[in-house]
């Protein structure tokens, strides 16, 4: 034991140590270390006590000796203010972490400025949570030939597998719903239109009101960061016009919340004064005095169906057709809306 002690103070402890002092092979210790179920029992319990008694930290490099390659799988979310109060951010990392333990991958999580290149060294894939200003990232992992799946932003241009909401279509069948309640004066509390997401959303909104001939009334729309700051600023704005609107979508529950909170502060009644649609099915939006109705998105579905792919990518033997796929959203009709006339 005195021997182990010294050693641990003296260096840095390397998978060689591991494997002396665990009289296995330096490919068992790397198999053990990457969860493989093929060791024997006996030499997993030895590899394991080994790793205790060193203190050793396994090097993501040591896990390409057994498997020739690295199963870290690198999860890119662009960082913005809030990032982990994000129902969304939360929602991909608890998707991606279980199916990711599920299929023994280790999860490395990193937020980026979008400005600095990626450090992507010993990692075997990368998912990006959205692209939001970090395309050239994107493109220089696609150039070492690393594995890459995007999510939330449908790519066409480029050789890379993507996973995506179908914001617009969400977006239609929201502002549809409000206009089969007899509304005709929707307004559109939009997000940041520079993600893909809310320039979708915003291009479901005005769809639907061409389609169902109402006049679009850029008065009506109120463009905001996703914040709940700029969400109540909107909301002051709508309730104080001459002839406020009936009816508004907002591009998020988050803020779709903080709209119904403007408005009963003023003294105003959801739905009776104004009926509310939210995108995201966050939870937060049940426990209000007014249920909110919302577009559900299938973020966990997204989020699993990514890793999966990645997996895949990173398992495959020879080049295959990359995936492009749109994941429909759902209408969830709750107590926010109400009809001004008979629904047609």
């Amino acid at each position: 034991m005195t021997r182990t002690r010294n050693l641990a103070a003296n260096r840095a402890i390397s998978i060689e140590d591991v494997a002396k002092l665990a009289g296995v092979s330096i490919t068992t210790v790397s198999r053990v270390i990457n969860k493989m179920n093929t060791v024997k029992e006996k030499n997993r319990v030895r590899v394991m006590n080994a790793v205790k008694e060193l203190k050793f930290q396994p090097s993501i490099f040591a896990q390409r000796l057994a498997t020739g390659k690295s199963n870290v799988v690198a999860l890119v979310v662009p960082r913005y203010e809030g990032v982990f109060y994000s129902f969304y951010v939360l929602e991909l990392i608890r998707g991606v972490g279980t199916l990711c333990d599920a299929l023994k991958l280790d999860l490395l999580l990193h937020l980026t400025d979008t400005r600095a290149p990626l450090n992507i060294k010993g990692v075997g894939g990368i998912i990006f949570a959205d692209i939001i200003g970090n395309r050239h990232q994107l493109e220089e992992a696609l150039q070492t030939k690393i594995p890459c799946v995007v999510i939330n932003n449908y790519i066409e241009d480029l050789d890379v597998p993507c996973i995506a909401i179908d914001n617009a279509v969400g977006a239609e069948n929201a502002v549809n719903y409000l206009v089969s309640l007899g509304h005709r004066k929707i307004a559109h509390i939009a997000g940041d239109t520079v993600t893909q997401a809310a320039a979708q959303r915003f291009e479901g909104y005005k769809s639907a009101l061409a389609k169902n001939k109402i006049p679009f009334n850029e008065k009506l729309v109120f463009k905001t960061d996703y914040s709940r700051g700029q969400a109540r600023q909107a909301a002051e704005k709508l309730i104080k016009m001459p002839d406020p609107a009936t009816a508004v979508f907002v591009a998020s529950d988050a803020m779709a919340l903080e709209v119904m909170a403007v408005v009963r502060e003023a003294g105003k009644n959801i739905p009776n004064d104004l009926s509310v649609v939210g995108f995201d099915d966050n939870p937060s939006g049940l426990y209000g005095p007014v249920a909110l109705t919302t577009v559900r998105q299938p973020l966990i579905k997204m989020a699993e169906e990514s890793v999966k792919e990645l997996n895949q990518l990173m398992n495959a033997k020879k080049k295959s057709a990359f995936k492009k796929i749109f994941l429909p959203a759902e209408l969830v009709i709750r107590e926010s809306c109400k009809a001004l006339q008979a629904p047609r």
